[in-house]
């Protein structure tokens, strides 16, 4: 298939969306959860893979073939749509209790920086790496040691306040 884009630049697009998704599916996969390396890398790695299909239609139809025509909005439409569902599928219910929010959102953040290094945009593709692995790491830690911690001393004070008044 002819297109504008060259091979390797093809290359460079895939391993930086591989490669920085690696970086979000390491915090998972360090914390134990089951979207870990390999499912952010796939997700990231599809999703470029995806956007540079589409752009190389978009080329073929732009020097006149128009055999195949294509809106690029929807592409990044029905990537997000699949990796939606994907991330749908990491969040568990079990009664009031629901894990796997975060995973669920990290995958939707790996298409993402697909997206982003498919289009040729790496320095967006790297700020949101960066930025989703500070929400993750960073605020995990805070959200975990310090909002848990003031919310279980809550739960003991009232605790001991029922005690007392019985």
């Amino acid at each position: 298939m002819e297109t504008e884009i060259p091979i390797l630049d093809m290359l460079a697009r895939l391993l930086v969306a591989t490669g920085l998704a690696l970086c979000l599916g390491l915090e998972r996969e360090l914390r134990g959860k089951p979207a870990g390396l390999r499912s952010h890398m796939l997700v990231s790695l599809g999703s470029s893979a995806f956007i540079i299909v589409g752009m190389s239609v978009l080329f073929a139809t732009g020097e006149g073939d128009h055999a195949a025509s294509i809106d690029p909005n929807r592409v990044v439409e029905g990537v997000i749509g699949g990796i939606g569902f994907l991330g749908a599928g990491s969040i568990i219910r079990s009664g009031a209790h629901i894990e796997g929010i975060t995973t669920g959102a990290s995958i939707w953040l790996a298409g993402a920086v697909g997206v982003a290094a498919g289009i040729n945009n790496f320095p967006l593709a790297v700020m949101v790496t960066i930025l989703g692995l500070i929400i993750m790491v960073m605020l995990g830690r805070f959200e975990h040691d310090i909002i848990k911690n003031l919310v279980d001393k809550k739960g003991k004070s009232k605790e001991r306040e029922k005690k007392n008044e019985e």
